[in-house]
């Protein structure tokens, strides 16, 4: 069977369906490829649902009607597009033409509904596009009375090709400007299809052409889920292509949005999309606006709709629906729409989306609240009929009190959850205005929604509409409906796992760890070498071991890891948010970065973000203080900027914060539930270059982690802890396979960190001639032996990935192996209802070249990756140190003072040693002294030290007060590397 053959069948099979479902065929002979229309098909509408209007057109041209109609369309067509035309029709020589009727929100008017039912729906098999070369054609082609609106590329699997195979087909094969192909000017919207899989994009542009999946989601993923005796992907053919479901997109769910460019306040440029909604969107718009329908008012529905789900498209759309929709008697459902939210700029997408839809203006009302109250305003703007009202969440309450004094209108509320909660407080005047609600109980947006639906009784003349992420329990059991078991759950879902499949958003489980599986690779992957028993006491003790509330360590790690791992990632613009338990917390957290950074003379500025005044240590801080003025309205304009790369945040900047550049997270803070959730979201949000993100956890478990996360995850992959050890053996394992030869790992490591490798094709080409090899030998093994080894390959990358956010591998065998294997992975062909793992496209191997480039990680000594201690070359002098395993030392504090120290209690001497280091008097006396003389004015001096010290660790300076034997071997401990290390000048 050829692959011809395969493809012509499914392509033959998608027709016949659309033709069961009132299409007509329209061969490809039949199309005018310089116009880009099918004339005739244009001609014959107008002619048979407007005669009056083309006896009028007859009339002006005298026998040239039909060539001046067409020169007219053309043009307009260039000048204002294919959806302009369909929505709102051509104006000619004084004669409105309609190109398309649409079906009216009612029943009222019989002839409308006539001409809706005249529009002919056109399919085309191999549609020879091209002006310039007629031998080009497209798989197939839809039309709307002769003018194209969608064409689609098909690719058949069982000929190993798949959807990326055509898409790829689009970015390479298809001149975007042809007329029909040309954005705006020609089809509205271009598909990819397989069995399996669909994508869509709106505007061709070469290899720069972006796609998006129109995909169903399977078991709270990506993907399609299975359909019996059919394709997977049949849902586009049968059911959204369907007549009146393709029309009704075509009017209420496609439009253009304009976003201006400016340079410095002016507008310079404005660029233009072509919005089509993604499967999920549309899904979820018709089923809300159904419900409405048949139920009526006095309704509730949850939409729990992960971010990267493009809510606010979602919620203008249902918006536009519900403030025009009828039920079967013809009635208004709904005498107005209030949307309650607190982003700004909703407002103006809203407008701009409904004007895009209806060229209506004056529909969408604002309440501002000028020159009076916010609650006066929506009073008067509920009784004037407003269609809809945008208010925020504290006038909330108000909208349930006007309504009480409304019964005879009806309303549906839209709810978006708040992003603009930067205050982790709900404001006193919402606390204020929810009466009979304790206080107590209301913490954010979601809290007081919840606690106000409870308080009131269910109103007949309301509907609710509440969008969110993150539902809590309360919010759930106030707005969601019956699942069956006794509990709650939401009327529809795009899960956080579905936007990870579909590349919304990055899993940021993805290398989240916590302090101890940070410490444990760290050590483990040293490979417990022979070391200096001095030097390895400090790495671990200074470095590994950590106090509770010693802030100034967790600073060290800190700063270290981010210029080491964090600072070179997404092209050098990476940035960090360090989040404490408290505003004292995050005080001192920003006073030790600030201070770290200036005695290290490192090139990074830190911002801090807590409410209010913070009295701590005699001192008196505020952000905006702390910041050197910088406001706090200002700050996230601010941290945007190349200037600063850290944030510090107490209960601020954990939910509704949007910095696309945030790659790692630093937690000092116990999180659960939602707020772990939340918090960590933050650095979800995707930036070209931004490939993942890291997590590290100082305060909580991996499984208090995922129990956060699975509520909402729909798949959690949050990952065990892992044995540094086994990346060699992957290594090892993957080199068994003999797929690759390592001369074409290493000849592909110089060409890709080559400094003249910028992207270009000629590099481009010589790395994919470097792959195939590999790619051709892999073709060649059994089946088995295939999925084996791109399993063990899969491992190896994402392991290596992992650890490597943590240590910095001087081994560059490991650095070249991951280089190669993320290339050769995205070459090995697979089938294409597989797990999609995208390691990189073509810009995100650049920016990882770079970043690697400037982590000097090709190359590195053997040095490189280790944790130094201080070195012994001082004046004084001294013997080698005693060489012993590093797994040895971390317990041999314990064994010489015969007690079973803590952790802290270890890290508490080395506090005290530091702080003999830094009295002057005692460094001075160290290097004048012999070993005897100088104990003579350590002794007394450490048990001063003990002293001041004493409330950090009340039982180990009880054991040292009242235990002899304690306090001798902790002092002579002390005394000997206070002494060593002042004579060498370390300090």
């Amino acid at each position: 069977m050829s692959k011809q053959y395969d493809e012509a069948a499914f392509e033959d099979e998608i027709a016949a369906a659309l033709l069961k479902r009132g299409y007509t065929r329209i061969p490809s002979d039949d199309f005018d490829a310089e116009r880009g229309i099918f004339p005739d098909q244009v001609v014959s509408f107008v002619q048979e649902t407007q005669p009056e209007a083309w006896e009028q057109l007859e009339t002006a041209h005298k026998g040239s009607a039909r060539e001046r109609f067409l020169q007219e369309l053309t043009s307009a067509l260039e000048r204002q597009g294919t959806l302009e035309l369909l929505r709102h029709g051509l104006r000619t020589t004084g004669t409105q033409i309609e190109l398309a009727t649409f079906q009216p929100n009612t029943g009222i008017n019989p002839e409308l509904q006539a001409r809706y039912e005249a529009n002919c729906l056109g399919v085309t098999q191999q549609l020879h596009y091209s002006a310039t070369n007629s031998k080009l054609s497209v798989d197939l082609a839809l039309s709307v009375n002769g003018i194209p609106v969608a064409t689609a590329e098909l690719k058949n699997t069982f000929t190993d090709q798949a959807n990326r195979d055509a898409r790829e087909q689009y970015r390479q094969d298809r001149d975007p400007s042809e007329p029909v192909l040309r954005f705006k000017r020609g089809a509205l919207v271009h598909f990819a299809i397989d069995q399996h899989e669909i994508h869509y994009t709106t505007e061709l542009d070469g290899e720069d052409t972006h796609f998006l999946p129109f995909n169903k989601g399977h078991e709270k993923g990506g993907g399609n889920p299975p359909r019996e005796n059919d394709h997977r992907t049949a849902y586009l053919w049968k059911d959204v292509w369907a007549k009146d479901s393709w029309m009704e997109i075509i009017q209420r769910f496609i439009h253009i949005d304009t976003e201006e460019i400016k340079k410095d306040g002016i507008t310079v440029e404005e660029d233009e999309t072509i919005i089509f909604p993604r499967y999920h969107q549309l899904e979820c718009v018709r089923q809300l606006v159904a419900s409405a329908k048949e139920e009526g008012p006095g309704e509730d529905y949850l939409i729990q709709h992960s971010t990267g789900s493009g809510k606010s498209k979602s919620i203008a759309w249902l918006v536009h629906r519900l403030s025009s929709l009828h039920d079967d008697q013809d009635d208004a459902v709904f005498d107005g729409v209030v949307v309650v939210t607190d982003r700004t700029v909703l407002d103006e997408q809203l407008r701009n989306t409904i004007y895009e839809l209806d060229h209506k203006t004056g529909v969408v009302h604002p309440i501002k609240g000028e020159n009076r109250s916010k609650s006066e305003e929506l009073a008067e703007a509920l009784e004037a009929g407003k269609p809809v009202i945008i208010t925020t969440l504290q006038t909330f309450p108000y909208v349930i009190e006007h309504a009480q004094s409304l019964p005879e209108r009806d309303y549906a509320v839209v709810v978006d959850e708040a992003h603009s909660s930067q205050s982790g407080e709900m404001s006193a005047e919402m606390k204020g205005i929810l009466s009979g609600v304790d206080e107590e109980d209301i913490e954010d947006w979601e809290d007081a929604m919840a606690e106000n639906a409870k308080s009131r009784n269910k109103q007949p003349n309301l509907s609710f509409f509440a969008f969110t992420a993150t539902p809590k329990a309360k919010t759930l059991q106030a707005f969601g409906g019956p699942d069956g078991d006794g509990g709650h759950e939401p009327f529809h879902l795009y899960s956080m796992q579905q936007a990870i499949d579909e590349g919304f958003i990055i899993d940021v489980l993805q290398n989240y760890t916590t302090y101890e599986t940070f410490y444990n690779v760290a050590k483990v992957v040293e490979e417990d070498p022979q070391v200096p028993e001095q030097k390895a006491v400090n790495a671990i003790s200074r470095f590994l071991k950590l106090h509770p509330h010693n802030v100034s360590q967790k600073v060290e790690i800190i700063v270290e890891h981010f210029r080491s791992h964090t600072q070179h990632k997404i092209g050098g613009k990476a940035k960090a948010m360090i989040v404490t338990s408290s505003r004292a917390h995050a005080v001192r957290y920003k006073k030790s970065i600030d201070e770290y950074i200036e005695e290290n003379g490192y090139d990074l500025n830190a911002l801090v973000a807590f409410s209010g005044t913070v009295e701590d240590d005699g001192g008196s801080y505020t952000e905006e203080r702390m910041n050197d003025g910088i406001k706090e309205s200002e700050l996230p304009n601010v941290f945007d900027t190349q200037e600063y790369q850290v944030l510090v945040v107490a209960d601020k900047y954990q939910t509704g914060f949007d910095q696309p550049l945030l790659h790692t997270m630093y937690v000092d803070k116990k999180l659960s539930g939602i707020q772990a959730v939340q918090t960590l979201s933050r650095l979800n949000r995707q930036h070209p270059g931004k490939e993942d993100t890291f997590v590290l956890d100082f305060e909580n478990e991996q499984a208090e982690i995922k129990e956060a996360f699975e509520p909402f995850y729909g798949k959690t992959t949050v990952t065990e802890e892992m044995d540094p050890q086994h990346l060699q053996q992957l290594a090892s394992d993957l080199n068994g396979f003999r797929i690759y030869e390592q001369e074409e790992v290493d000849r592909f490591a110089k060409v890709f960190f080559d400094p003249s490798n910028t992207g270009t094709e000629g590099a481009h080409g010589k790395l994919s001639s470097i792959v195939q090899p590999a790619r051709d030998r892999f073709v060649a093994k059994e089946e088995e032996i295939q999925e084996d080894f791109r399993s063990t390959l899969r491992s190896f990358l994402r392991l290596y990935k992992f650890q490597s956010q943590i240590v910095s591998y001087a081994d560059t065998h490991l650095e070249k192996l991951y280089t190669f294997g993320r290339f050769l992975y995205k070459e090995l062909p697979r089938q294409s209802h597989d797990p999609t793992v995208e390691f990189d496209d073509e810009l995100a191997l650049q920016y990882y070249r770079l970043e690697k480039s400037e982590e000097g990680s090709i190359g590195l000594s053997a040095t490189d990756g280790e944790v130094k201690g201080p070195t012994e070359t001082g004046t004084g002098g001294s013997e080698a140190d005693d060489e012993v395993e590093l797994s040895t030392i971390v317990e041999k504090i314990n064994e010489k003072l015969g007690t079973d120290f803590t952790e802290a209690d270890q890290l508490f001497l080395e506090q005290l040693k530091e702080d003999a280091l830094e009295d002057d008097h005692l460094r001075r006396s160290a290097r004048a002294n012999s070993r005897e003389n100088f104990a003579l004015e350590f002794d007394d001096a450490l048990t001063s030290m003990f002293i001041d010290r004493m409330d950090q660790n009340q039982e180990l300076f009880a054991e040292f007060m009242d235990n002899d034997e304690v306090q001798e071997a902790i002092t002579k401990h002390l005394r000997q590397q206070v002494y060593r290390e002042s004579q060498s000048g370390e300090v």
